[in-house]
């Protein structure tokens, strides 16, 4: 069947017409239905119009978990510009670095985090316009209230749209630089509704009303999503999730609190019947069971009959807490997936209600997934032990923008193929298990011998004194680098370096045994729950 080869606000129309009072999005006790988020969308289209926001033009979005988030990506939409996403944690010089990378035009920013966006226009000329989202704080000097642009225009009119327009999503930047990864519309609807109609056992709609209409039947039979998305808006997972809801006639619950609070997830998870709940790994699942046992020995239960699904992306979900997943919610499905900024799934592993997980960073790979020789730079045939980069081919980015050598190492045309090569490395068994290793730009050589962060962070973590955890090469005079685990010690628990060593090497090759476990308080993570290699580098050395 033909793909479907709209722009997204195109789609989201067809659903605010078809289902006008069904509610889009709830963040944390705010609420808003289709019609809302449409009328508010076209305002602040009407008013960047006016501003000169057209085709291609680079809007960006400093922003914690909101309404207007989603308001703005699809005001841009309906203008066929292009969303940019910035990181509510950086600094004013890595804002700039977005801002000036990006080209963006426009600057739409929370006032907390306005001390970021002082004097940026002086040094970014191309930055025109600064709206800033009411939170209590001052006006930023040159910066408009969103609220008022938006109110006070009219409504844009609708217009022809195209599928080529881009969605900008940036990496997190942990191992270089952010990298811009340019998603046309068209391929986002390839690698994310496709799936979920799929997964429901639809037929492909090749229309926009058919979108809506398909919508409004899923939700008057009560199979439509309720999907609760732990990571910020500002990250890849959650805004994508969002998208892949929508078509579905699905909810969209995000977490209103600045910082991550398991609580607030779970009552929000109660209050809304939430089906799914998107997370990144160990991260986002150790506080989750933590308050769901707290709750339990305070005789306190919340509701969760109606989570069907639990989904990971992006870090590792241990088989630990897969199962205190599996005590807490027994109806649910979970599943974990490797998936990168750049595509997606890479491979996956599923654990069915009553079933026991599979071993921790084991996985098992698509039709679609190859890993690449380093020596070959060709595809390696599954059970032949070779160590490759997973890559996939399907729907997949443009390329990094204004990154053509980038672009080229990560989205490689291979036998007339093109797959998205992200950089992780694996081994893919003739029966089609993937045995993670981690992230080649991060991968450690010491005495010539390669160690793959992720395998060391998996056997740490299983030592009960580990609470979490990260891997990274130290520069030795003998070995070029040394293994030196950068962990924090769980709540109660003392263990030493010596017994973590130790441990580590019962499981592992010598060689892949930390030489030094340096003990920090908390391990830095991104607010997606990624780990930053360059600050447990920094960490490790002392800096």
């Amino acid at each position: 069947m033909t793909q479907l080869s709209e722009n997204w606000a195109t789609l989201w129309e067809a659903l605010a017409d078809a289902q006008p009072d069904h509610v889009a999005v709830v963040v944390g006790d705010r609420t808003m239905r289709w019609r809302d988020l449409d009328l508010r969308a076209a305002k602040l289209a009407g008013a960047l119009g006016e501003a000169g926001v057209g085709p291609g033009s680079k809007v960006a979005q400093l922003l914690y978990n909101c309404t207007e988030y989603l308001e703005t990506v699809y005001a841009l939409f309906k203008l066929r510009a292009t969303p940019v996403n910035v990181n509510y944690r950086y600094l004013t010089e890595e804002v700039a670095y977005i801002l000036d990378n990006s080209d963006a035009e426009v600057l739409v920013f929370h006032g907390a985090l306005g001390d970021r966006v002082v004097g940026l226009q002086e040094r970014l000329p191309g930055l025109r316009v600064l709206l800033q989202v009411d939170d209590g704080s001052p006006l930023v000097p040159g910066a408009r209230w969103f609220h008022e642009v938006r109110d006070a225009a009219d409504p844009a009119p609708r217009i022809e749209r195209s599928g080529d327009d881009l969605l900008f999503l940036y990496t997190g930047g942990t191992t270089g630089l952010p990298k811009g990864v340019m998603w046309r519309h068209v391929d986002l609807f390839g690698a994310l509704a496709f799936t979920g109609y799929v997964s429901m056992g639809l037929d492909l709609p090749t229309t926009p009303d058919e979108v809506g209409r398909v919508a409004a039947e899923l939700n008057a039979a009560g199979r439509s999503p309720v999907n609760l998305c732990a990571p910020p808006l500002m990250h890849g997972t959650a805004l994508f999730l969002a998208i892949s809801a929508f078509v579905l006639g699905g909810t969209v619950v995000l977490l209103g609190e600045r910082r991550f609070d398991a609580d607030e997830l779970w009552r929000l998870v109660d209050e809304h019947g939430a089906t799914q709940l998107s997370i990144v790994g160990d991260a986002f699942a150790r506080p989750m069971v933590a308050a769901l046992d707290r709750a339990e020995a305070e005789g306190r239960r919340y509701g969760l009959t109606s989570v069907q699904r639990i989904v990971s992306t992006g870090a590792t979900l241990s088989a630990e807490h897969k199962r205190a997943f599996q005590r807490h919610c027994p109806n649910a499905m979970i599943m974990d997936l490797i998936g990168a900024s750049e595509g997606g799934p890479f491979a996956l592993s599923m654990t069915m209600p009553g079933t026991e997980p599979t071993e921790t960073a084991v996985f098992t790979a698509p039709p679609n997934a190859v890993v690449i020789d380093d020596t070959t730079g060709r595809p390696a045939e599954r059970g032949s032990g070779v160590v490759g980069m997973l890559a996939v081919s399907g729907p997949m980015p443009q390329g990094y923008y204004k990154d053509s050598v980038k672009s080229e190492g990560t989205f490689r045309v291979i036998d007339g193929v093109r797959y998205t090569v992200p950089g992780d490395y694996a081994t893919i068994d003739a029966d089609g298990t993937v045995h993670l290793l981690g992230r080649g730009s991060v991968c450690i050589n010491t005495g010539g011998e390669k160690v793959y962060p992720e395998e060391v962070e998996v056997a740490a973590r299983s030592h009960p004194g580990v609470l979490d955890c990260n891997a990274v090469g130290v520069p030795d005079d003998r070995f070029g680098q040394v293994v030196t685990l950068v962990a924090s010690r769980a709540p109660g628990t003392s263990a030493t370096e010596d017994e973590v060593i130790a441990h580590v090497r019962a499981q592992l090759a010598a060689y892949k045994a930390p030489k030094r476990v340096v003990w920090v308080d908390a391990v830095y993570r991104s607010p997606s729950g990624k780990s930053d290699y360059r600050w447990a580098r920094e960490a490790a050395t002392g800096g």
